[in-house]
């Protein structure tokens, strides 16, 4: 046949250490019918500063794959909540070949068509809290590239009719499709007037929604005779295909003919006509068009003669009792983003007659509902068992109802087709069905009722139970109950949810408290990181008392904030807020920035210099605002301000100690008791902030940081400027004219005035 090579590719993304799906990198991809071989390109290389990152460690990458919605993971070995159903993925590891990059391929023979969805993620780290712009971090971006191999031109079978065909010497196979519409039971697939040189040496093989594998239901022409091939419970709405393959070996040309027949369960006496008004009657997609341009009583088109189409009956043999239910559909009500309710008509409550299943369907769309979680209940009212040992079964399957034949069946599984089971009756008369990232299309549920004996299970009579049932899709499973937070994501134009933790707790509906906080831990944790701020009581005891009511009315502020901050900021169930927590943390940092701008303006002694010193005081403020706006956690955010601050602070003492031609401060015991121990505080404090804290320890490291802060503030303070004992006050002079007074204690930043001679020089 004729290939087709299709090609695509994803913005690099930075990727991120695991500690719940909201933290993997989502990837979401389209794979076309008939493709025959998807092959990924997985790129991932390292960068730090902008350059590549070569002395950046290597850490693993593992990438998941999943077909029709995004992979459930659970890297962390994790317990999932109750009734919940894990559906299965593909993972792959990558590792490092060169310092800086490396790629991993991934093939996909045959794969499935339609959404395809990569989830990628780094390994958990320990946690570590890092002030943003401290250095340059690695980063580890990776780039999913990929690659499919579709054919074209594949030829249609129609059912009812015959395709001849003649498979040359250097020939291996030959690849059909036939479309099988709605309410088909049965495919049955015949190869017939089979030629060769060995008898008929082919193999045959069907599979759903994609060309054949080696694994695939096959079927030996030369041992079986008819050569047939049946499929029980097709998919609904879903091409089948049909490879004929030679056997290897076999010389010269094999001839033979192949027909495919579909039993129409809504008549079970009659298989599909052999001709099709339109595409309409056999349901087809629009993108098969009309059934081979066939009208009614229109003859087949033409075609080659190694290909040639002509109706033959086919006798067809239905087994007894092999019919389908009527299905009755949902109403579905779309409340918000992953919230949508699907009601029955004339429901809840349905009624499940003792001889045939009640059959319902849940239509879930494409791409928009396979980010969130399927769920489902059953109630069982026991009152309308009137006494009888009822059990009533639940078949969830995607694509067909299941329907067996069996009455005392209680399995919800076929040769090619798996479901999940419910069961409810008078002793469990609740059951649920949680399904995350369900896949997308028709979901259908089949409810039947047997009667428990001793020999098992057997069709009850006279006896129609009553089963409320509710159906519908949630963004996350319970809401991530009160130890998580639903989150809503967007990966370019695709939606999906998903819970993160807090407090310790960990899984997919974070309901694993293996390494849960206990009420002791959250309680004792919050009181450290509130009650730390006092240490802030003696600062504006200090402040007050030397007459800095501005400086005392910034550290009530960031103790009152940082407070209530923490007290808001807890993960767990110890929570108290005041205001909004975007306000209560803004505070928090403006408090915690201003409390050190005006502590250095304050030891820079401004006041004799600068007249209009507070001018400082409302820029700081500003501009203080105006960056926590801009980044919150950034570096310069904490770093600059101070900076300038000590510049300031450090032109003023450079002036005093050149007008003075003294060191500033003059004592030796301001900077022995004074300022080397408070500048020591405060840089423990700081590298404590920058280089220990995690989030294991951020409650008690947090804590002292607040306390060394806080300390720091009482040493560095500069005491009272105390007036002159000797003089008195100084007499005003009448008329124009201004006087200049300088106290030489306050310049010399003396605690007691009799340390040195105290002069008050007045100038005209």
């Amino acid at each position: 046949g004729l290939f087709v090579t299709d090609y695509f590719t994803r913005t690099p993304r930075k990727l991120s250490p695991f500690r719940s799906f909201a933290s993997i990198e989502l990837f979401h991809f389209h794979i076309p019918e008939d493709t025959v071989i998807a092959v990924w390109n997985l790129i991932t290389f390292k960068e730090q500063g902008g350059t590549f990152g070569d002395q950046c460690p290597d850490r693993s990458i593992t990438v998941y794959f999943r077909s029709g919605a995004p992979s459930v993971i659970n890297p962390l070995h994790t317990h999932f909540p109750r009734d919940t159903a894990v559906p299965g993925s593909f993972a792959l590891t990558l590792t490092w070949t060169l310092p800086n990059r490396t790629t991993g391929v991934f093939n996909v023979t045959s794969p499935l068509p339609g959404d395809w969805f990569l989830a990628a993620h780094l390994p958990k780290d320990e946690g570590k809290i890092s002030v943003k712009g401290l250095y340059e971090e690695c980063q580890y971006l990776f780039q999913p590239q990929l690659i499919v191999q579709r054919l074209v031109n594949i030829a249609v079978l129609y059912p009812g009719h015959v395709t001849e065909q003649s498979m040359a010497p250097h020939n291996r196979s030959c690849l059909y499709k036939v479309f099988v519409p709605s309410y088909t039971s049965r495919v049955l697939v015949e190869v017939l007037r089979c030629r060769g040189a060995e008898g008929c040496p082919l193999w045959l093989r069907v599979r759903a929604k994609a060309p054949p594998l080696h694994n695939s239901t096959t079927l030996d022409c030369r041992e079986h005779t008819p050569c047939q091939l049946a499929q029980d419970l097709p998919f609904w709405q879903h091409w089948y295909y049909v490879l004929v393959e030679k056997h290897p070996g076999v010389p010269g040309t094999v001839s033979f003919q192949v027909t495919v027949q579909l039993t129409d369960c809504s008549r079970p006496s009659l298989a599909r006509p052999p001709f099709l008004p339109s595409s309409a009657s056999m349901n087809m997609p629009h993108s098969f068009g009309s059934a081979g341009g066939l009208a009614l009583g229109d003859s087949p088109p033409p075609t080659s003669p190694n290909d040639t189409k002509h109706p033959v009956p086919i006798p067809v043999t239905l087994h007894t009792g092999e019919r389908c239910w009527p299905v009755r559909p949902t109403l579905r009500n779309e409340l918000d983003t992953f919230s949508v309710h699907f009601y029955i008509f004339f429901g809840p409550n349905v009624s499940v007659p003792p001889d045939r299943p009640a059959v319902f369907v849940i239509n879930l769309l494409p791409v928009l509902d396979s980010g969130g979680v399927l769920n489902l209940e059953l109630r069982l009212n026991v009152s309308s068992l009137y006494g009888e040992n009822v059990t009533v079964f639940g078949c969830l399957n995607h694509g067909v109802p299941l329907t067996s034949g069996d009455n005392t069946s209680v399995t919800c599984e076929t040769e090619s087709l798996a479901g999940f089971l419910l069961s409810v009756n008078a002793t469990a008369s609740l059951s649920r069905l949680r399904i995350p990232y369900p896949q997308t299309g028709s979901w259908y549920l089949s409810l039947r009722s047997l009667c428990a004996t001793e020999h098992g299970f057997e069709p009850c009579t006279n006896v129609t139970a009553e089963v409320y049932l509710r159906a519908y899709l949630s963004p996350c499973i319970n809401d991530c109950g009160i130890y998580g937070q639903c989150k809503l994501l967007r990966t370019n134009n695709y939606l999906y949810a998903a819970c993160e933790c807090k407090a310790g707790w960990n899984g997919w509906g974070c309901t694993d408290n293996a390494e849960a906080f206990s009420y002791g831990f959250q309680l004792l944790s919050t009181l450290l990181l509130c009650l730390s701020n006092v240490m802030f009581v003696p600062p504006v005891a200090i402040a007050v008392r030397s007459h800095y009511l501005l400086e005392a009315a910034v550290y009530i502020f960031t103790m009152f904030f940082s407070t209530f901050y923490h007290a808001c900021d807890q993960p767990g169930i110890v929570v108290f807020c005041i205001m909004e927590y975007d306000v209560l943390q803004f505070c928090d940092f403006l408090g915690s920035l201003m409390s050190v701008w005006v502590t250095v303006i304050a030891m820079a002694r401004l006041q004799p210099i600068v007249k209009q010193a507070s001018v400082l005081y409302l820029l700081g403020a500003m501009l203080l605002s105006m960056a926590l706006q801009m980044d919150r956690h950034g570096l310069w955010n904490l770093l600059g301000p101070s900076l300038f601050a000590l510049g300031i602070m450090a032109v003023a003492w450079t002036a005093r100690t050149i007008r003075r031609r003294h060191c500033y401060p003059p004592t030796w015991k301001r900077w022995a008791f004074y300022l080397c121990p408070g500048a020591l505080i405060a840089a423990a404090a700081v590298l404590l902030y920058a280089f220990v804290e995690t989030e294991e320890n951020y409650f008690y490291i947090h804590s002292i940081w607040h306390l060394l802060i806080a300390g720091s503030v009482g040493f560095l303070l500069p005491p009272r400027a105390k007036p002159s004992r000797r003089l008195g006050p100084l007499p005003r002079r009448k008329g124009c004219g201004y006087q200049l007074c300088v106290n030489e204690q306050e310049e010399l930043g003396l605690v007691d005035p009799a340390v040195a001679s105290i002069n008050s020089i007045c100038t005209s």
